[in-house]
């Protein structure tokens, strides 16, 4: 008989316990918390099966989040699939900075460039209930997977649109345009450690300003008199992306700095 204490032990293989921990939870459909307090259940053939399987896909390297199905961000449970990128942890900050722009009863009109999951549309239309958000992404994939995010966390102030950064906004004005575009290099060597996530929302072009720099110059048409634009970006693009703002005429320019105190957000004010 193999117990849950014994999987966990045998599933070593250089994988973390708590990436262990996660895998078994999910094959038996547990929270981690039912895991801990089980650890002398037994496991059924095809229960350890599934967990060998899964095992030996983290150890080759397939993200935690893809094997799982689904991810944390913003305290929120997204599903997520290869067709978007893993909401990371330091996009957060992108969420905390629109929100402390956003009043509380505000009712803009808000959109999110290069949605993937959804993971900053749905946080911040979470939170701002009273907002109209609008996500857009160039993947009907992507779109599917965000789409199905916003109507598990029953958010019905999220609206979808297809195509490639502001152009399905047609002539719509916007109090706040977000975006997490990519910004890598095209031959960035930390691409290859990346590589079951689309790169379609990875890199961008030669210089990994491709996308910032559509979005600059194309938010201009679509943000309201005072409007913001608020722009991830590349630990090492901060000046870059002041330089792009600057060019096309927007105010109030800031940069903020991450948890480990790199340029990561970057906003300008459309005047």
């Amino acid at each position: 008989m193999t117990t849950v204490a014994d999987a966990l032990a045998r599933g070593q293989g250089g994988c973390p316990l708590r990436e262990r921990e996660w895998l078994l939870a999910h094959v038996l459909g547990w929270s981690r918390t039912q895991l801990l307090t089980h650890r002398d259940y037994p496991l059924t053939a095809k229960q350890q099966h599934d967990y060998a399987a899964l095992l030996a896909h983290l150890a080759g390297g397939e993200p935690l989040a893809y094997l799982l199905g689904r991810w944390e961000f913003w305290s929120l449970d997204l599903v997520v699939t290869r067709d978007v990128l893993i909401p990371r942890p330091e996009t957060e900050l992108l969420v905390e900075v629109a929100l402390a722009r956003i009043p509380v009863a505000a009712s803009w009109d808000i959109a999110d460039l290069g949605t993937g999951s959804g993971a900053v549309a749905l946080a911040v239309a979470s939170e701002r209930p009273s907002c109209l958000v609008t996500a857009i992404d160039c993947s009907a994939s992507a779109l599917a997977v965000a789409e199905a995010n916003a109507r598990r966390l029953g958010l019905s102030n999220v609206t979808f649109l297809a195509g490639d950064w502001c152009v399905p906004l047609s002539d719509r004005r916007y109090s706040m345009i977000l975006a997490n575009p990519p910004y890598l290099v095209a031959d960035d060597p930390h691409l290859a450690a990346l590589r079951y996530e689309p790169l379609l929302a990875l890199a961008a072009g030669a210089d990994g300003l491709a996308a910032l720099r559509a979005i600059v110059s194309g938010a201009v048409r679509n943000l309201c008199p005072g409007g913001t634009l608020l722009l991830e970006h590349g630990y090492d693009q901060g000046a870059s992306v002041r330089e792009l703002l600057v060019a096309s005429h927007y105010e109030g320019i800031t940069t903020l700095p991450d948890l480990e105190g790199r340029e990561r957000v970057t906003l300008g004010v459309h005047t």
